[in-house]
């Protein structure tokens, strides 16, 4: 992923880039998608994996289902097989059994257990609307405060750390509804991670359109 703020730097970027591979004699083409909000519904890395997982064993949110099968399908058209339809290999097993060769073949076990965080903290709503904005940025640096990122090379990470989405933008929620749940090894971030936060959550009385998650599909 590449942080543009706009729609027009992102296809300058992608443009860019997809002419490099051509150039490199490798088919290359570019998904433009939207990361004004958090795909999916856990961040932080133990999180971001054990979602992964839940999509290829055929569960997971539909946001990061849609994308999933978007790559691999343009993938697949990249390969010579423009006509292959790989939601199936989600339900029926097989992505989750490639997935477990994969982990095998590198020497690991796929059933070992990922971290946990010691301690957990939930921000609700204060009022009752329409979740319209919750934004990617505020809770990727409150997820980063909580200890899942660094700030030097030499930082520590938190593997369990990360947030936990119980509401997605767009969503109608109610006063005192739990919007996402914090969690860190070390209590004493929690409150830096909500300053995160604020302005990038707001609740509004009127729905507003969503965009959509696929924006623009770039080929060279």
């Amino acid at each position: 992923g590449a942080f543009m703020k706009n729609l027009d730097r992102a296809r300058e970027l992608a443009q860019v880039l997809t002419q490099i591979g051509a150039d490199a004699g490798v088919k290359t083409s570019a998904l433009l998608t939207d990361m004004s909000t958090p795909l999916g519904n856990k961040v932080g890395n133990a999180l971001e994996v054990e979602e992964a997982v839940e999509v290829l064993a055929g569960g997971g949110p539909k946001d990061v289902i849609e994308i999933t099968i978007a790559l691999a399908t343009e993938m697949l058209r990249l390969s010579g097989m423009p006509d292959v339809d790989v939601a199936p290999a989600l339900q029926d097993g097989r992505a989750m059994d490639k997935w477990n060769q994969m982990v095998k073949a590198q020497h690991g076990d796929p059933h070992a257990e990922l971290p946990k965080a010691k301690h957990e903290e939930t921000v609700v709503a204060e009022e009752s609307g329409f979740l319209n904005e919750l934004d990617a940025l505020a809770v990727g640096t409150a997820s980063w405060r909580l200890g899942a990122g660094r700030a030097r090379k030499e930082d520590p990470v938190q593997f369990g750390a990360g947030v936990i989405l119980h509401a997605k933008r767009g969503d109608r929620v109610e006063k005192g509804q739990p919007l996402l749940t914090l969690y860190t090894d070390e209590a004493d971030r929690f409150g830096r991670a909500k300053d995160a936060l604020v302005g990038g959550i707001k609740i509004e009385s009127e729905a507003k359109s969503q965009p959509s998650l696929i924006l623009d599909h770039i080929k060279n």
